[in-house]
């Protein structure tokens, strides 16, 4: 089909030229029939010229050449496009300067340019109409005008006097063809054909629908009103673009960039197409639109570069391997080999992102590639990895990789250094974190393959990843660390030793240890408290809760275990009493045990042990540590002031000492004199756990409740003053127990109302107590006797022969005035009976 064009000229017509559309001087010289009007008016507001600054009116025929030509491609409403140039032609024959000739060829938006050719390809075109056509018609054109274009050699010199722009160029490209919000393309150039150039190289990287559909003019006077995507300029005209650098961004290489624009951001595309030009091979970038991949993807762009043996930098490295990996089965076998020959090939700019796209790189191939193609990408790898441990490489994956022994040889050279200072550094920030202790693992791995000897650093090794497992076992114990110990027998042991040693300083830890990761012990090494950790991390609910509510069942349990953990460390504690600790503080995880286990524990194991392992001192803890009321403290303390006489301070053993007599008064050993004791063993052990004042002082009021007590035990008891006792006191006489027996046992009752009668007016505290126990416990119970049980109350009174029985009487009888009676009786004395006054019980009327 042929395409519509159009002549437009700026030229007064003359004889043979009649006016046409257009405003007065620019006129339309010739036209392809059938074009609408619509066409020719939008085509009318592309079309224009302005020479240079400073250009001559009358320029010679040699001068005309010397301008500006404008070849430009604009979008038009309808979707088409408009190809026009636009020259000088100097001035008309009227003498009128300005005078230019445009000749435009509207492209359908489904055209495409002949062989492929983008629309830049048709500078130079001899097909361009410079004046108005012998009778006014236009030659039928069925595609644009045909030109040579640029020569490869024309356009790699170009490139290579442009190269510190290039890739900023490229990378401003690639934004106007990926996006409509991209700023406009300025390029600043002396020579309009150098802006063509630049259009050229970008139509030659681009893909090909992107770059037919790149839209440019060469050369405008006015910027801010060329709508192209790419705008030649001369530096004269750059000064209309000042403040507003937003919208643009503008190449000059003939000044410094404008201030306010800003350059694009260059990636791996951008630098592997300047890298290309400047190595001189555009024929590359066909080559690597013929590999798979995404629009503006770097990966094919990079592949084609290094085995063409250009290095298109890190990034573009990066890019390359990362492709490759995404698809394995792209290249052949030579262009392959090629390839990882170029990717391990020295280089300075290596980084991190490199190093990992290889080693990913390296887990594709291994099991595709000839060990011949691989070894050199595996060389490289293992080196990235012990250099760069940012990276993250996953060091233990090289292991599959057979190495040439002189390969092995010269990285063992290459990597002896950085390979002992990771494995045995202790001082860095990392050296006891999971990540730290994680790379030393795999860098013992890479050593051993390399055959660098690194035993004499096993021990600090064992030492840091025995602290990171007992810190954090999950994160410590690392698929690296793990295949270590059971390749490395040596470090194993080494470990195991460490941990042992930290086992005994810190047991519920390493039982911490074993209870979340599954570490298997060696079956020869004497490690004892680090199998009591692994033998007592699966037993739950053991430690804890001592005391009272400690039922036999939870002792025998918790006994059992120990006895257990003991026989799992493999050592006696007789000859080892170290072990006895360990085990004594993992089943009660540094708590106290149960009177009653501390008791079978010092019993099983004898004082020695205990002496030696310091673990007398829980067994003191249990005593004195109890809530007040297990039977086993009494006997507990007995056994500790037999067993470690020597070591009990003089609080210590006076609090025992006071557990001990609780005892006695409860077995009714203790000889009289109990207050007095009592209140002395006190003096000795202040300050006084709770549990063992509430023991010692409930014990001894209950014998003091008893009708066997021994004759001033209550008069010490009133006199002494002792609020704590007082109260003691006055709790057991309110227990269920004495309130049964006052229901069931008159002799009892007459014996609680001679005690809570006697000594009225001793003391405040005495009376409080005993008028409280008189109406509180006394009264009920009482009340609640049949006549038959108060006549045997008062019979035992009148035995005592105090006339207890008449104030009996007198209290128990009904009205208010029989209990204001024997409230406040008539003053009386404690009568002694041959002991001095300290003895009797009973009060007389004076």
């Amino acid at each position: 089909m042929s395409l519509a064009q159009l002549l437009f000229t700026s030229a007064v017509p003359g004889a043979d030229g009649p006016p046409a559309l257009g405003g007065p001087g620019f006129r339309i010289t010739a036209v392809t029939p059938g074009v609408p009007d619509s066409f020719l008016k939008e085509a009318e507001q592309l079309l224009g010229y302005e020479p240079p600054p400073g250009a001559p009116l009358r320029p010679a025929t040699a001068e005309l050449a010397a301008f500006p030509q404008s070849l430009s491609l604009s979008m038009l409403a309808d979707g088409s496009r408009l190809l026009a140039r636009t020259v000088y032609a100097g001035a008309d024959h009227t003498g009128v300067w300005g005078t230019f000739h445009a000749h435009a060829v509207q492209l359908p938006g489904e055209a495409t340019l002949s062989v492929g050719a983008p629309p830049i390809s048709t500078w130079g075109s001899p097909q361009w109409v410079a004046g108005a056509p012998e009778g006014g018609v236009l030659t039928p054109l069925d595609r644009p005008p045909s030109s040579r274009g640029f020569d490869r050699r024309e356009l790699v010199s170009f490139a290579a006097s442009r190269a510190p722009w290039l890739a900023g160029f490229f990378a401003a490209v690639r934004g106007l063809a990926e996006g409509e919000s991209a700023p406009q393309l300025v390029l600043v150039e002396r020579h309009s054909a150098d802006v063509a150039r630049w259009i050229a190289l970008a139509c030659a990287v681009l893909p090909g629908p992107d770059a037919h559909r790149l839209t440019f003019t060469t050369y405008t006077r006015r910027p801010q009103r060329a709508g192209q995507q790419i705008i030649g300029v001369l530096p004269e005209d750059t000064a209309e673009l000042a403040g507003i650098g937003h919208r643009y961004f503008v190449l000059d290489c003939t000044a410094p960039r404008p201030a306010g624009a800003a350059a694009p951001a260059v990636d791996a595309w951008d630098e592997t197409a300047a890298q290309i030009w400047q190595a001189r091979a555009p024929e590359l970038f066909e080559e690597a639109a013929a590999l798979p991949g995404g629009r503006f993807d770097p990966g094919p762009l990079a592949v084609a570069a290094l085995c063409a043996g250009i290095s298109p930098g890190t990034n573009g490295r990066t890019a390359a391997a990362t492709w490759v990996y995404e698809h394995p089965n792209a290249l052949d076998g030579q262009r392959l080999e090629r390839l990882v020959e170029a990717l391990a090939a020295p280089a300075a700019d290596r980084g991190p992102a490199e190093a990992t796209a290889l080693a990913r790189l390296f887990t594709v191939l291994g099991g595709r590639a000839p060990a011949r193609t691989t070894a050199p990408l595996a060389a490289l790898v293992l080196a990235e990895a012990v250099r760069t441990p940012a990276a993250g490489l996953d060091l233990p994956a090289l292991h599959i990789v057979s190495l040439p022994e002189d390969l092995k040889a010269r990285l063992a050279g290459q990597l002896e250094p950085e390979l002992r200072a990771g494995i045995g550094d202790g001082e860095g920030p990392d050296a006891t974190s999971p990540a730290g202790t994680s790379r030393a693992a795999e860098l013992l791995r890479v050593a051993e393959l390399l055959g660098v000897d690194c035993a004499d650093l096993l021990p600090g090794l064992a030492r840091r990843l025995s602290r990171a497992l007992i810190a954090d076992p999950v994160a410590a114990y690392t698929p690296a660390v793990r295949t270590a110990l059971e390749e490395y027998f040596d470090l194993r042991t080494t470990l195991l030793s460490e941990l042992d040693a930290l086992a005994a300083a810190e047991p519920a830890a390493a039982a911490r240890l074993f209870a979340r990761i599954a570490l298997p012990l060696t079956e020869v090494q004497a490690i004892p408290h680090l199998r009591m950790c692994a033998e007592v991390a699966g037993s739950e609910g053991l430690a804890g809760t001592v005391g009272p509510a400690v039922t036999a069942q939870e002792v025998r349990d918790r006994i059992t275990v120990l006895r257990s953990v003991l026989r799992a460390c493999g050592v006696s504690p007789f000859a080892d009493p170290f072990v006895l600790r360990t085990a004594v503080q993992l089943v009660w995880d540094g708590g106290a045990p149960a009177p009653g286990e501390a008791r079978l524990i010092l019993a099983e194991t004898g004082s020695d042990a205990h002496r030696t392992a310091g673990t007398w001192r829980v067994l003191v803890r249990a005593a004195l540590e109890d809530p007040g009321d297990s039977p086993d403290s009494p006997g507990l303390a007995h056994d500790l002031l037999r067993c470690f006489p020597e070591e009990l301070e003089p609080r210590v053993r006076g609090a025992l000492q006071l557990l001990e007599f609780a005892g006695d008064l409860t077995a009714g050993r203790a000889k009289p004199g109990w207050t007095d004791r009592a209140l002395a063993l006190r003096a000795t052990a202040e300050p006084v756990e709770l549990g063992v004042l509430e023991q010692v002082f409930g014990a001894l009021s209950r014998q003091l409740l008893s009708e066997k007590r021994p004759e001033g035990e209550l008069y010490a008891l009133v006199h002494c003053g002792d609020p704590d006792l007082t109260a003691a006191y006055r709790r057991a006489a309110q227990d269920d127990r004495v309130r049964e027996r006052l229901r069931t046992v008159p002799e009892f009752v007459a014996h609680c109302f001679t005690t809570w009668t006697a000594l009225p007016g001793a003391n405040a505290t005495w009376d409080q107590t005993r008028s409280a126990l008189l109406d509180k416990v006394l009264r009920p119970s009482v009340r609640g006797l049949s006549a038959k049980d108060i006549a045997s109350v008062e019979r035992s009174l009148e035995r005592t022969g105090d006339r207890k029985a008449e104030e009996f009487k007198a209290w128990n009888r009904p009205g208010a005035l029989s209990r204001l009676g024997i409230r406040f009786p008539a003053r009386t004395r404690e009568t002694p009976r041959g002991d001095g006054g300290k003895k009797g019980d009973t009060g007389k009327k004076q």
